[in-house]
């Protein structure tokens, strides 16, 4: 009884015991455990490197922060000094900025059209054929659900027409 308690592993160990008999059946027990436990350094360093790389990227987000914040404090004065010049500025480039863009836009779209007539087959072309055509078709269908359908109520108005 002395040598089995002597021979068992401590809780928590990793060692095989050492015994005499190596076809022990706990022995084997052990090994086999052993051979399929995972390898878990590679997730630790993986955990590691995301805590180091959050906490860095973190410290320097607060950096970011706090130099805007006291650029902007510093700055201030300038700012409302020469807001009479900033704000006719700001409307002049907005102003421009939203007219090139209606001026890309509707270039854009004449060519788009000019190609589309030509047929070129522009990207987007086959959506519009298709839509074109469901739109046909349901004209079509509704065009002769109504004729029979008023058909029908014009006998059920004159029945002896």
């Amino acid at each position: 009884m002395a040598s089995d308690i002597q021979n068992r592993p401590m809780y928590g160990s990793t060692t095989v015991p050492q015994s005499t008999n190596i076809n022990h059946p706990v022995a084997s027990f052990l090994r086999k455990l052993q051979s399929k436990a995972p390898n878990h350094s590679g997730q630790l360093f993986g955990l590691l490197a995301f805590f180091i790389s959050g906490g860095i990227l973190l410290l320097l987000t607060g950096i970011t922060v706090t130099a805007f914040f006291l650029g902007f404090i510093a700055f201030l004065p300038i700012i409302i000094i020469s807001s009479p010049i900033w704000i006719p500025l700001f409307l002049l480039v907005t102003g421009f900025l939203s007219l090139a863009g209606m001026v890309f836009g509707t270039a854009a779209l004449i060519s788009w059209t000019y190609r589309y007539f030509k047929g070129m087959h522009p990207v987007g072309s086959d959506q519009v054929d298709y839509a074109r055509n469901r739109i046909f078709d349901t004209a079509a269908h509704v065009k002769d659900y109504a004729g029979g359908y008023l058909h029908g109520k014009q006998k059920d108005a004159a029945p002896g027409a």
